[in-house]
């Protein structure tokens, strides 16, 4: 193996390849984390995961099995993880802090089986590609992959390789695919400018997705991700809900799953639990008056949101479901400013087979819109706790030109659990 090609070695992220279980509790290959240069010196550690909830931090609703969108069956999910130099940027060689997610809604075993879908720009400063099929058609045909800003194009276009290795030619004897790859700016830790991300690290991803629990943080294409002026990248949390069609009825379960890459706000506006976390724990990393709202200062991060759900729903209602993530980003202090590209979409994995046009009329279940609103209420609630988990599963960390994010500090934002009276029970 060659100097060059070694530099190119990724570490997978994800929990089947890092997670070891020491004495009921889940914990994570801390060098794992991160792809090394050269084999961390000091002894391998082990890092507990920790989430919002380990911190007592009380939300509403019932979370599913993994508190994750792999809670709605049949959602998988892959990361690749690109982490390598340090000190003063050299563009094209590094610092590196960049990676890649992909999200298959069907799982591997059912990638030509479309879902019904539906997309909502709350603020339109970002990519989504594929979108105008998505909203023409009504269906996702093919999975979802986010990266940086910068590597948006090779990433669509691994995509649509990886799709004609794996896939098959459509009906009418075409090869064809308008894939849907979506991008936060992650150019104040990584060489942004360097296209570090190749095809193999996106193939690497979509290879790699799997279903069960899931990282979190800086991992994929949350690596060099900020959000609210820490540490921001990955979070995802879900809900169970029941619907029911009146009191004598009996209810119906169906789960509702968030996954988003938070790259957005400033740190006065964090709010957790209704608490002013982002005032009572100051800080800067964008030093100038200009990036401050209170001066009238442009946010310009961006969210890339995901919802998935196992309940039966056509795609102008998970353009509906998609709409509420807005709501939970709203609870965590944010305002969707001018620069900030906030993209979401959202999909159904129930009617199977429905895009095929092997018969003229096809039998679909859906819910009435009368009785959609448990569905946006956990919409709301799971992407709230997905913004503060991707605040707390995480890290600090140094990159470009040794800018330095902090991780949210967890006995601070405990201290204040108490002190507001908030901490969960």
């Amino acid at each position: 193996m060659t100097s060059k090609r070694f530099a190119r070695l990724v570490v997978l992220l994800t929990c089947r390849a890092v997670a070891l279980c020491v004495g009921g509790t889940l914990v994570l290959n801390s060098s794992a984390r991160e792809r090394q240069k050269s084999p961390p010196a000091r002894p391998v550690t082990e890092t507990k995961i920790v989430r919002a909830r380990d911190l007592g931090v009380p939300f509403e609703g019932t979370p599913g099995k993994f508190n994750a969108i792999t809670d709605v069956a049949g959602v998988e999910v892959g990361y690749t993880t690109l982490i390598s130099g340090e000190g003063k940027l050299e563009v094209g060689k590094g610092p590196v802090r960049t990676g890649v997610t992909a999200i298959i809604p069907r799982g591997h075993n059912s990638l030509d089986d479309p879902v019904y879908a539906g997309v909502f720009s709350l603020n339109g400063n970002g990519e989504m590609t594929g979108t105008a099929w998505v909203e023409e058609s009504g269906f996702l045909e093919g999975p979802i992959v986010i990266t940086n800003t910068h590597s948006v194009g090779v990433a669509r276009d691994a995509v649509i390789q990886w799709r004609v290795k794996h896939g098959a030619a459509d009906v009418t004897g075409y090869w064809w695919s308008l894939p849907v790859v979506a991008e936060t700016w992650d150019g104040w830790l990584n060489d942004i400018n360097g296209f570090h991300v190749n095809p193999e690290d996106v193939w690497q991803a979509l290879d790699s997705a799997h279903d069960g629990a899931i990282e979190e943080g800086s991992v994929g294409g949350g690596t060099g991700m900020i959000c609210y002026e820490v540490k921001g990248g990955n979070g995802t949390a879900s809900r169970k809900i029941d619907i029911q069609a009146g009191k004598d009825k009996p209810a119906q379960g169906y789960t509702v799953g968030v996954f988003l890459q938070a790259n957005f706000g400033r740190r006065p506006q964090l709010t957790i639990a209704g608490i002013p976390v982002g005032k009572e724990i100051p800080g800067e990393v964008y030093k100038s008056a200009a990036a401050d709202p209170s001066f009238g200062g442009q946010e310009t991060g961006s969210c890339i949101a995901v919802v998935a759900t196992d309940a039966p729903l056509l795609p102008n209602q998970l353009k509906r479901l998609a709409r509420r993530v807005s709501l939970g980003l709203a609870r965590t202090g944010t305002v969707s400013g001018n620069g900030s590209g906030d993209l979401f979409i959202a999909f159904s994995t129930a009617n199977p087979n429905v895009a095929n046009p092997d018969q003229v009329t096809h039998d679909v279940q859906t819910i009435p819109n009368d009785l959609m609103d448990p569905l946006f209420t956990g919409v709301v609630e799971a992407t709230e706790e997905a913004v503060v988990n991707a605040l707390i599963d995480n890290h600090s960390m140094t990159g470009r030109d040794n800018h330095r994010v902090d991780a949210l500090p967890h006995d601070r934002v405990r201290a204040l659990l108490k002190k507001y009276n908030r901490l969960a029970r």
